[in-house]
């Protein structure tokens, strides 16, 4: 787990998608810098393991069975995140879906699978933050970050559920960011760029692993954005590279 001095101690962070891949290693990177985190994954058994994983590291953690799609999840996660660690200091809504793979062609693709891309990653990243981003504004501060892709700006041939989706989060969190202005509550919208995760694998499974990012070298650069309070605010698109270092922003 990472030590970052418990920069985030007594704060309490709610992480979607939190039972493997980014998500795992952003929990045990906020966990280790003093966080109280709140992992939420559809799956019981894989959250458990994180779970008991970063407290036998000696972090505090705790799971929320839901998934994000589901109309009434984002009153129930809030509700049952609050209750576990307190009031929502930082939410991150890293949830996602590719659809069905192999990826496919637009013309091959079902009306209902473009329906359960857009209710995983738009759709319900929006409802939480509903849910969550009021408390923040009342006690002046939080923050809020968007994992996105690059396939939300480039037209990659059978990313076109994904990517639209993805392009979607990021506009709602630009207009997030400018209606939260002067409140305290950053936006922060993030592509970890690729990396080695079963997500990746799904989609291009003849990768090279040995090319594709840490996911652990990513949470930590993440949570450093996190950390810097001058960063964030504008909604717009900050890529962080495999090596952990900003690739840029737009």
């Amino acid at each position: 787990m990472s030590s970052l001095d418990k920069t985030f101690a007594g704060e309490s962070v709610v992480i979607t998608g939190g039972s493997r891949g980014l998500g795992r290693a952003l929990g045990r990177a906020l966990a280790g810098a003093g966080a109280r985190v709140v992992l939420v994954a559809r799956h019981a058994e894989p959250l458990r393991a994180v779970v008991e994983e970063i407290r036998a590291a000696g972090g505090e953690a705790h799971g929320v069975v839901a998934d994000v799609a589901d109309v009434d999840a984002a009153a129930a996660i809030a509700g049952q995140a609050a209750a576990l660690a307190g009031p929502i200091d930082v939410l991150i809504n890293n949830a996602s879906t590719l659809g069905p793979v192999p990826l496919r062609l637009l013309l091959d693709t079902d009306c209902e699978d473009l329906d359960r891309a857009l209710a995983v990653n738009v759709v319900g990243p929006f409802r939480l933050t509903k849910a969550i981003a009021g408390s923040m504004v009342l006690r002046g501060g939080g923050a809020i970050v968007n994992i996105t892709s690059d396939a939300a700006t480039e037209a990659y041939p059978t990313w076109g559920a994904y990517g639209a989706s993805k392009a979607a989060l990021e506009q709602l969190g630009r207009i997030w960011a400018a209606e939260l202005e002067g409140t305290g509550v950053r936006v922060l919208t993030v592509d970890p760029g690729e990396m080695d995760t079963v997500m990746h694998a799904d989609a291009i499974p003849e990768a090279d692993r040995t090319q594709l990012g840490d996911p652990a070298r990513v949470a930590e650069r993440i949570v450093g954005l996190l950390a810097d309070a001058s960063r964030g605010g504008a909604g717009g698109h900050v890529s962080v590279s495999g090596d952990g270092a900003p690739a840029g922003a737009s």
